[in-house]
């Protein structure tokens, strides 16, 4: 069992203190898939004239632009870092970024909209354009504070999460999340890569995660055995569906997500696909005609 953090109190709009180095503003953007709200964090000392660095400045919201702004009133924002380009993250990066004075920077939108966008409430951000291209390695630093740009793919294609080194935490934006799974989403979702970005994670060793959506996670090490070890048994049910016979997404996700809510089961059924593309690519299922999300799917 994934040992979730669900508890928090999110209070819109209001600046937390969270670590010696780390404030919090939460959006008024709860849902089922931001869970109280989009999180913001500010990066550096508190004091007036601290030069600080922010990450995922959010939706397009006046109120939480104001709430930002009065956050970093009297400080200069010297780095504007956005995880990757969902409209829940990404589309106040460039009106903070123009209020501060402060370039946006982020690794590189996917070519052509390609997010399966639908049953998520997880648009892509079509007008996002950063000022600074990451491709992750990237050692930015400011008043006290040292940030990593370490290159997560797997829930987006251009998803890049942030390493304090300072506090050895990482600014983890959708890749983890403490109160749920994370959805990975094909045609921009991978499974392949997102695997590869949690062994990346899991091995650094990290002693606080801090995710976008939710409570940080403090004990990262069982958490994230725990979260790898959900996505291998997933698989492993995935492909136990196919045992008696050829299986559509629609058939199999009822079944596997039955204590879960039906109104994710659209959300639940891309996560499948995301597994089943992976599990295609690597031999071991076949789909007809191919590897679309409507498919049939069997066993090689």
């Amino acid at each position: 069992m994934i040992p979730f953090v669900r508890e928090l109190e999110a209070a819109h709009g209001r600046v937390d203190a969270v670590s010696p180095l780390i404030r919090r503003v939460i959006a008024a953007n709860p849902g089922p898939f931001t869970f109280t709200g989009t999180g913001t964090y500010i990066v550096g000392r508190s004091e007036p004239g601290a030069g600080v660095a922010v990450i995922d400045p959010g939706p397009p919201d006046e109120a939480h632009l104001a709430a930002l702004l009065a956050a970093v009133e009297g400080q200069r924002v010297s780095h504007v870092l956005v995880t990757h380009t969902h409209r829940d993250h990404s589309p106040l990066a460039r009106p903070f970024a123009e209020a501060v004075g402060a370039p946006v920077l982020a690794a590189r939108p996917p070519a052509r909209i390609v997010h399966a966008s639908g049953p998520l409430d997880e648009e892509d951000d079509e007008t996002f354009a950063p000022d600074v291209i990451l491709s992750g390695g990237e050692v930015l630093a400011g008043d006290g504070w040292t940030i990593e740009a370490m290159a997560t793919p797997g829930h987006a294609s251009n998803h890049m999460a942030f390493v304090l080194r300072e506090e050895n935490a990482l600014f983890s934006g959708d890749h983890v999340m403490g109160w749920s799974t994370t959805v990975v989403a094909p045609p921009d979702g991978d499974m392949t890569a997102y695997m590869a970005s949690l062994d990346a994670v899991i091995a650094r060793g990290f002693s606080t995660i801090w995710p976008t959506h939710g409570a940080p996670v403090t004990e990262p090490g069982p958490f994230l055995a725990a979260y790898r070890a959900h996505r291998l048994e997933r698989e492993a049910q995935i492909v136990g569906q196919m045992a008696d016979g050829p299986r559509r997404i629609a058939e199999m996700v009822p079944t596997l997500y039955a204590a879960v809510d039906s109104r994710l089961w659209p959300a639940a059924g891309l996560s499948v696909w995301a597994h089943l593309i992976a599990l295609e690519r690597a031999g071991r299922v076949r789909a007809d005609p191919g590897p679309g999300l409507d498919a049939v799917w069997r066993l090689a």
